[in-house]
């Protein structure tokens, strides 16, 4: 399958490429004249801007061919409430209607591609390339509003999903009755949240530790500035959106984005720093995933115990779980405010 969607988007690519390299080399009639009497262009002339001869364009579709957009997005999940982030039609429809879901099951789905970010073939110029969404962002869960330019196409998707019921703060309890599902909780991207410290994506219960974030939260372009920096191959940065990739059995660190933006000047220092944070997350994670297991909160396989009935400080704490475990950054996108939200945790319901 993914050799055939690379050959479905790659092929035709490459055809129009040769068919202009072809015909812009040769000098062919111009359209007919319009009203005013003056000769219409070569229909070709704007197709150059984007399809050369230079080798630019390919080397991004080879990075977003190694990338989990491509072949781990489960671009299957074509629902009406999936489908928005799981197919590009999905997505580009939402984007235009201003809705939540997809008005259908869409049909015949591709993955997240060059058309689902970029305006491709719509005025046939090299503004084909500009990005098709840079609004600020409303949160899903909790109504806050985030605005970081480029990287707001991103956090468009990867955000916390709004959850029924939602714990309120201070005593009380939370029923999960038969039938609620066991997957509750902030679904499988709530980057952007954590990224941006906003409450809301989070269960900002009160504890020993104050909720602040760090200077990641405020970089111009969010996750862009990091994610698609230079790229290594198709091994990480660019278009493959990775932050590392394995080499001999240890993970290796695309740190060009880190080291470019002024943020981190030293890398050997940058990389103990990433290590021991995971380290530290890690073991907090541990801890909580313990005390909601000994508590009937969380199954052995990770999923809320349900049916059933949890004070607001054990579901909100069984939230905040999922929510950076799901983030998968290991805190990295927000080590301050991901540090408290585990801590004041384990705290509330020890």
């Amino acid at each position: 399958m993914k050799k055939l969607i690379t050959i479905l988007l790659i092929v035709p690519g490459l055809a129009l490429a040769m068919i202009v390299a072809t015909s812009c080399t040769k000098e062919g009639p111009a359209g007919p004249a319009g009203e005013d009497g003056i000769d219409g262009t070569d229909g070709t002339a704007t197709c150059g801007q984007c399809h050369n001869s230079g080798e630019d364009f390919l080397a991004k579709v080879v990075q977003w061919e190694a990338s989990t957009h491509a072949n781990g997005g489960n671009f299957e999940r074509n629902g009406n409430s999936c489908a928005p982030c799981h197919t590009s039609m999905g997505f580009r429809e939402v984007i235009e209607t201003g809705a939540d879901t997809t008005a259908t099951t869409i049909a015949n789905p591709t993955p997240i591609n060059c058309y689902t970010c970029h305006k491709v073939h719509e005025t046939y110029t090299a503004d084909d390339w500009m990005l098709r969404y840079t609004d600020p962002v409303t949160f899903m869960e909790g109504g806050a509003t985030a605005d970081r330019a480029n990287g707001n196409l991103c956090t468009k998707c990867h955000q916390s999903r709004p959850v029924q019921p939602y714990p309120a703060m201070g005593p009380g309890t939370v029923e999960f009755p038969v039938g609620s599902s066991y997957r509750w909780g902030p679904h499988h991207g709530p980057q952007g949240n954590l990224l941006y410290g906003i409450g809301g994506g989070a269960y900002e219960i009160a504890g020993s530790m104050g909720y602040e974030n760090t200077a990641h939260s405020g970089i111009e372009d969010g996750c862009v500035s990091c994610h698609m920096a230079d790229a290594y191959g198709a091994q990480a940065g660019g278009h493959t959106f990775k932050m590392g990739y394995e080499y001999h059995g240890h993970t290796e660190l695309n740190l060009a984005g880190c080291l470019a933006s002024g943020c981190h000047s030293n890398e050997t220092n940058l990389i103990a720093a990433t290590e021991d944070l995971a380290l530290e997350i890690e073991d907090y994670l541990l801890q909580l995933e313990t005390l909601l297991k000994d508590q009937g909160v969380m199954r052995e396989d990770g999923y809320l115990t349900v049916p059933g009935t949890y004070t607001n400080a054990q579901t909100g704490a069984f939230y905040n779980y999922k929510f950076i475990e799901e983030d998968r950054s290991k805190a990295v996108h927000n080590p301050k405010y991901a540090r408290a939200l585990l801590v004041n945790s384990i705290e509330a319901i020890q």
